[in-house]
């Protein structure tokens, strides 16, 4: 297995999402950290995740595995997620974020309520500062289907202001085994997390298990 010389920091990597990514990065032989608000946790799970992945999974707290990363991901959930930017905002300065969240607000999960700044992504931008690139991704993916050894017929749409940041969680994608497709600037991140509401509203009324996103056409790679 080739190690990548990349260190994933998975912010909130003891959610189902976090985990399953940890668990697909690691396989890939990228070196990844779980975080949590409570250490032993993240590193209880983390012990947990090694055995499924087979492959050595680290545990942290939160702040720790966002100073430790090179590419920090924050897969918490919308309600903890202003505390969790506040808490490790001065640890992530100069690098890439890539921020999963969807704004649901329960019990209304299948109705759109996108925050004040246009989107998720958008406010994380705002509260962590110029410093910081922000990209935003893997929001459309079931995590259930990412946990389980199959293909995930989906797509992930990365949002980003810099081609070279999505670029680079493009990568992140392709080694977790999806197919990672330029969605544009940041701004555009509502679209994904918007479309979120309506899946699940899909999953429900067509009895679905984890609607997800494919874009048809044949895609010509990009001009370097």
């Amino acid at each position: 297995m080739v190690q990548h010389k990349l260190i994933i920091g998975v912010v909130g990597g003891t959610g189902a999402l976090g985990g399953a990514l940890a668990r697909r990065w690691a396989r890939a032989g990228y070196r990844v950290i779980v975080g949590s608000r409570d250490a032993d946790k993240a590193r209880e799970a983390a012990l947990q995740l090694t055995a499924l992945a087979d492959a050595p999974i680290e545990g942290a707290s939160n702040t720790e595995a966002a100073r430790s990363g090179d590419i920090v991901v924050v897969t918490v959930p919308w309600g903890a997620n202003e505390a969790t930017l506040a808490e490790i905002r001065a640890e992530v300065q100069g690098k890439i974020v890539v921020d999963t969240t969807v704004p649901l607000v329960p019990p209304k999960v299948m109705r759109v309520q996108l925050p004040p700044d246009g989107s998720a992504a958008m406010r994380t931008q705002r509260l962590l500062g110029e410093g910081v690139r922000v990209v935003a991704a893997f929001h459309n993916v079931a995590a259930h289907k990412l946990a389980i050894e199959a293909i995930v017929d989906c797509d992930v749409l990365v949002f980003g202001d810099q081609k070279e940041a999505r670029e680079s969680v493009i990568e992140l994608a392709t080694a977790a085994g999806l197919r990672g497709i330029h969605g544009g600037a940041l701004p555009n991140s509502a679209a994904a997390e918007a479309l979120t509401s309506v899946l699940i509203f899909i999953n429900k009324t067509y009895r679905v298990d984890g609607a997800g996103l494919r874009i048809s056409g044949e895609l010509q790679p990009l001009d370097s």
